[in-house]
């Protein structure tokens, strides 16, 4: 993708728009999780890579990195999990969620929270420039939640044709981050989509639901839940737009 290995996207690489897309290498002819190197995060760049089962990730020092891990994370309809702290916590309404009212507060408190094992935050001001654009032109969204009107938690990701793909959660409040999560969650599975990329495995989104599946099952998976397009055309199927009305009562 270029000769580029300085810190952050290629200042070079062209811009694509939302219209124009990119042609990954195959994640399936990799030999790890590391798909290819360099490029920008202009949306015709972020949206491409969504569609072939790639995101960035990377550390604020290295140049753009493109991975698809194997094996992956995802959430299906039927095996999300609400543990019962949970729904004790929804019924005393303590938290109000909303949809895609402050993205900008979802992502920069992802970019700030903590994570154990590791130095720093892979969210960095790229990213956070990049999603945010997303939002604005009504791919990204958020789910966020709020305690006396105060942001305490949160989640944000893309919607391709059927299926969710999660970003980043935060929480300054407990549990407040699965709240709004689980939220979003229910509305997406009763709008159809059929799963939610999790991306990595970890713990706490096993606990949410998360079934392990290898790259090659996830790939088919994509395939199947973009092929809506076909029949709805892309801005339908992709939900474009706000969905801060589309709250649903938990």
């Amino acid at each position: 993708m270029g000769y580029w290995r300085g810190p952050g996207p290629d200042p070079h690489f062209p811009y694509l728009t939302e219209d124009e897309r990119f042609t990954f290498p195959d994640p399936e002819a990799c030999e790890d999780w590391i798909v290819a190197v360099g490029g920008n995060l202009s949306p015709g760049m972020l949206l491409s890579a969504y569609e072939q089962g790639i995101f960035p990730w990377y550390n604020p020092e290295d140049p753009l990195i493109w991975q698809s891990p194997d094996p992956r994370l995802v959430i299906y309809p039927e095996t999300i999990h609400i543990s019962e702290s949970m729904r004790k916590l929804f019924k005393k309404n303590i938290l109000a969620i909303r949809f895609d009212t402050d993205f900008e507060g979802v992502i920069h408190g992802c970019s700030m929270a903590p994570r154990p094992g590791q130095n720093g935050t892979w969210i960095s001001q790229d990213i956070i420039t990049a999603y945010t654009r997303l939002h604005r032109l009504g791919w990204a969204h958020s789910a966020e939640a709020y305690l006396d009107g105060e942001l305490v938690g949160g989640c944000y990701g893309i919607r391709i044709g059927n299926v969710f793909c999660g970003e980043s959660m935060f929480a300054r409040y407990p549990n407040a981050s699965k709240a709004a999560f689980l939220t979003l969650a229910q509305f997406m599975f009763s709008d159809g989509l059929e799963f939610i990329d999790c991306q990595v495995p970890t713990n706490h989104l096993i606990s949410l639901g998360g079934q392990v599946i290898d790259r090659s099952s996830f790939l088919r998976l994509l395939k199947q839940a973009l092929s809506v397009r076909e029949s709805l055309g892309m801005e339908r199927a992709d939900r474009r737009g706000s969905w801060a009305q589309s709250v649903p009562e938990f």
